[in-house]
């Protein structure tokens, strides 16, 4: 059976049942679990240290009103940095290649920010749609370019992850497939464009690293405009 391209990002399913769900909880179990021991081993200690250090990069743009959202920004990226990588290992299924989880995961956090702003400051939430200084004739225009920027933030987040992902999944798949292709017929162009794969893999691999942090790294940032 001739497989398209695409095949790849579609989810699995066993018995006509879904399995993406599973390969999105199957990275809390590479998580640390809770003991009661003073003393740890150096893995625990490594994952211990890794989530700190995001924490802090997280925070840095916040004030001491956002740091409230700590442990949801710092799971979220933790989350989608496990499952960005263990999408790359073969025969894996990355469910961030979904535009539908993406926007599940963008749509509700950027609404929770906005409305914490229209809570918390009413008057400086809604000012930002409209720049001081404008023109009165430019006013309306202003209001509904700014509008629409805003409302588009969202969209914007889950097809930046999702096409990153995409892209770099479709460059593997066709490198892949032309060193296999090539290695019966000419073997040096194989092994060059087995050195291109081997050099694309290392790129995604920080391009999943990257994802992760600037999908976290605007929402945080949509969050202090509104705190």
């Amino acid at each position: 059976m001739n497989l398209s391209f695409f095949d790849q990002f579609s989810s699995p399913s066993l018995l006509g049942i879904p399995l993406i769900l599973i390969s999105m909880t199957f990275p809390a179990l590479l998580l640390p679990s809770l003991d009661n021991r003073w003393i740890t081993n150096r893995l625990s200690t490594l994952q211990l240290w890794f989530i700190n250090l995001v924490t802090k990069q997280l925070m840095m743009p916040l004030d001491k009103k956002g740091h409230k959202w700590a442990l949801i920004l710092t799971s979220l990226m933790i989350f989608l940095l496990l499952i960005n990588l263990l999408g790359l290992l073969p025969y894996t299924f990355t469910p961030t290649t979904q535009l539908s989880m993406n926007l599940a995961l963008a749509f509700p956090l950027w609404l929770a920010t906005l409305l914490t702003g229209l809570r918390n400051q009413p008057s400086a939430s809604l000012g930002h749609l409209l720049p001081e200084g404008t023109p009165t004739p430019l006013i309306p225009a202003l209001i509904l370019i700014e509008t629409t920027s805003l409302l588009i933030r969202p969209l914007a987040l889950g097809v930046r992850l999702t096409a990153n992902l995409t892209a770099g999944h479709l460059l593997i798949q066709l490198i892949s497939t032309a060193t296999t292709a090539l290695f019966s017929t000419m073997p040096m162009v194989s092994l060059l464009t087995l050195l291109v794969l081997f050099l694309l893999t290392i790129l995604e691999v920080a391009v999943a690293m990257i994802q992760a942090y600037v999908f976290v790294l605007l929402l945080s940032l949509y969050l202090q405009e509104n705190i």
